[in-house]
């Protein structure tokens, strides 16, 4: 769960910072929630940051990423059917 929660963690200081509110694994919409964030994430205008990033940082992020959904998959696996990208 530590991919998970690094990076629900991470997502947490960026709504703090535009006053969005908090999300929490332990709760269901949350972890919906999550689950299309990292579906975003995954997209590949995102993933490859437009094209400013190289091919070896992008496969980076797309390797944590499945292993944050991997982890989400494994703690609630409704949220497989959430996570189009994959």
């Amino acid at each position: 769960m530590k991919n998970l929660t690094d990076y629900v963690n991470q997502r947490n200081s960026w709504n703090a910072i535009f006053g969005g509110k908090g999300l929490d694994i332990n709760n269901a919409a949350d972890r919906k929630q999550i689950a299309g964030c990292i579906d975003a994430d995954l997209s590949p205008e995102n993933l490859h940051c437009d094209g400013e990033i190289s091919q070896a940082e992008a496969q980076r992020k797309y390797r944590r990423l499945v292993k944050v959904a991997n982890e989400l998959f494994k703690l609630d696996p409704a949220m497989r059917k959430e996570v189009y990208e994959l």
